[in-house]
C-alpha cells in the first residue's frame, strides 16, 4: 500500500533533489502561509496548495523543474502532479524539513568542490 501511495503522490524522489538543485530547480512548499511562517527550506516559496491553479501560467513560462514540499509529503504530491500535468518537470521532494537538509547539503557539497 505504501508503495501505492509514493508512485501517486511521487514519494521517494528525494535522491533526485541534488541534481535537480545543481540546475537551478525552484522550490515550492505548498503549505499555509501560517505554516511556512514557522519554518520552511531556505529559498523556498510559498505557494499554498489552494492557490496553485493561479501560480501556474507564471511558475510553467519560468520553464525550470520544480521540487514540491510541505508538512508530510501529501500535499506536495499532488502539487507535483498537477506541476506535471501542466508540463512541468515537478518532483515531490516530501517534508519541507528533508528539502531543507537536501538544500543544505547541497550547498556545503557546491562550497568544497
Amino acid at each position: 500500500m505504501l508503495s501505492f501511495l509514493k508512485k501517486l503522490f511521487g514519494g521517494g524522489e528525494s535522491n533526485k533533489l541534488p541534481e535537480m538543485l545543481a540546475q537551478g530547480a525552484l522550490v515550492l512548499d505548498v503549505r499555509t502561509r501560517e505554516e511556512f511562517k514557522s519554518g520552511h527550506a531556505p529559498g523556498s516559496q510559498n505557494v499554498p496548495l489552494q492557490e496553485l491553479d493561479r501560480h501556474l501560467p507564471k511558475i510553467v513560462n519560468q520553464k525550470k523543474a520544480v521540487i514540491t514540499c510541505c508538512r508530510s509529503g501529501s500535499r506536495s504530491g499532488i502539487a507535483a502532479q498537477q506541476l506535471r500535468a501542466a508540463g512541468v518537470q515537478a518532483v515531490n521532494g516530501g517534508p519541507w524539513q528533508e528539502v531543507a537538509s537536501a538544500i543544505n547539503q547541497y550547498k556545503k557539497a557546491s562550497v568544497a568542490a
